[in-house]
């Protein structure tokens, strides 16, 4: 009898072992093109919460990454590289896109005829509310309609009064170009000009005398940091066309004031950031990490919180089978309508695992103070800041 109940035993370990997984997760992000002075940072977070579940001991699978380069802007790069992570590295979920026009692409030709999860860090096309997903697209920053009526808060505030609006000829910068100017006007502001740029130009002097001979109080340019935004203000510096600038989120990285230097100090505008309880943890964390990353960095809390929320949902389900563990995420994310969740906080992982184990409620804020409203969307806060001294000084949050 005693050795049945060993080989029972033996078997049911057996089964257990059977039941665990090598689970890969894509980060399909632009690890080069109009952003990639940002991407290092949030594929690192990703990546440091993957390894936090692994160290946890806690979690049923063991999770690792497969990199792949949206370029941001090429949508037929973007495709290819999903398709390569789930046919040939068979991952069960894709932290990303990136830019929104990507993702838009990978969600509609890659994601849904494969039945994959997508939880994107930093898309935020107001048009993604409302694209055809079957439940598989979430996404941790919050829409650029939300961001329209930020900055347009800020502009008013300030009192200005007219304003010159340029923006990347993308999804990225066509939504949120439509979302500022609506909202703006919309509190009587007049927009001059809403005109388009393309990103990969040697010379903007023309789009900037076009926008020069429309004026303005000041220029938003909605584009990208690395890219034609970046022209689009070196052009207009060069000119004298204009000396301040509206900044929306593209245009927030280090590497803007490195690039045009003590010209850009005064200029303002907002980016989706918290000031969550779990912010200041995973800035700390990021600095003791290997590699390191900067949580204060766009979109690095977002990537975070991204891979968190899919792993969380394949331990809850039980499954790695993404139509399986979509239906756990707003779960995950929001806990309980009686607000009975735990709340869990970056570093807190293998705690959340326990808790779930133990089948107790989680609520997961992480560290971009995680809210999921409607079809997967963020609620999102704002950081509002002003450039000085070459650095994105914090005015407030909204």
């Amino acid at each position: 009898m005693k050795k049945l109940l060993l080989a029972a035993s033996a078997c049911a370990l057996m089964a257990g072992a059977a039941a665990a997984e090598d689970v890969k997760i894509g980060i399909l992000i632009g690890f080069t093109g109009p952003i990639e002075s940002l991407t290092g940072h949030m594929a690192n977070a990703a990546e440091a919460a993957m390894a936090e579940v692994n160290a946890s001991g806690k979690a049923k699978n063991t999770y690792a990454s497969v990199r792949g380069d949206s370029t941001c802007t090429d949508a037929a790069a973007a495709t290819a590289a999903a398709e390569r992570m789930i046919t040939a590295e068979g991952v069960k979920g894709i932290i990303g896109g990136d830019c929104s026009g990507v993702t838009r692409a990978v969600l509609t030709n890659v994601a849904m005829p494969n039945g994959i999860v997508m939880v994107s860090p930093s898309a935020t096309s107001p048009a993604l509310t409302a694209d055809p997903d079957n439940g598989l697209f979430f996404r941790t920053a919050p829409s650029d309609a939300r961001e329209g009526e930020v900055m347009a808060d800020i502009l008013v505030e300030k009192g200005v009064k007219s304003i010159a609006l340029t923006y990347s000829n993308s999804d990225y910068g066509k939504g949120l170009a439509e979302a500022i100017a609506n909202a703006f006007t919309a509190k009587g502001g007049v927009v001059t000009i809403n005109a388009a740029h393309d990103d990969g130009k040697a010379d903007y002097s023309a789009e900037v005398a076009a926008l020069a001979a429309a004026g303005g109080d000041l220029l938003v340019v909605a584009g990208y940091l690395d890219q034609g935004g970046k022209g689009i203000i070196q052009a207009s510096l060069d000119t004298g066309a204009f000396s301040t600038f509206g900044l929306p989120g593209g245009m927030v990285g280090d590497s803007l004031p490195a690039a045009i230097g003590p010209a850009l100090d005064g200029s303002y505008g907002q980016v989706a950031q918290s000031d969550s309880p779990g912010a200041a943890i995973l800035a700390e964390m990021g600095k003791a990490n290997n590699p390191a990353y900067d949580a204060t960095s766009p979109y690095t809390m977002e990537s975070y919180d991204a891979a968190a929320l899919i792993m969380l949902a394949m331990e809850a389900s039980g499954s790695t089978d993404p139509n399986v563990y979509k239906e756990k995420i707003m779960e995950i994310a929001n806990g309980p309508a009686d607000g009975s969740g735990t709340k869990i906080l970056p570093g807190e992982l293998g705690k959340a695992l326990e808790l779930i184990a133990a089948g107790t409620a989680i609520d997961y804020d992480g560290a971009s103070g995680v809210t999921l409203i409607g079809p997967g969307e963020s609620a999102g806060r704002y950081k509002e800041f002003v450039v000085k001294d070459g650095k994105y000084e914090t005015v407030k949050f909204r």
